[in-house]
């Protein structure tokens, strides 16, 4: 692995655990787990269905941007999550 690699996928990992913290994926699986003694599929669960929205997300990150310039993508992503959080705040 070159030091590149390396800084990515650290830099890659700390961004994605530090916003999955919290998040509404992680308060489904705490839920999830109360209702059951085998927390062992709840984990596998979580741990498959994330891991594939992460897949689709890499695959068609990739995929973008061959098209768009990636600090294009990265703002759209931004103002999606914003907005996402906003209609969060004001929906009913």
């Amino acid at each position: 692995m070159k030091s590149n690699d390396f800084h990515l996928f650290w830099t890659t990992f700390v961004t994605i655990f530090l916003a999955e913290l919290g998040d509404k994926t992680q308060f489904a699986a705490l839920a999830a787990s109360a209702k059951t003694k085998n927390t062992a599929v709840v984990w596998a669960a979580v741990v498959l269905g994330l891991g594939l929205a992460g897949t689709l997300g890499v695959v068609f990150g990739r995929i973008l941007g061959n098209f768009i310039d990636p600090s294009i993508l990265t703002k759209v992503a931004g103002v999606m999550f914003i907005a996402v959080g906003v209609w969060v705040l004001v929906a009913d």
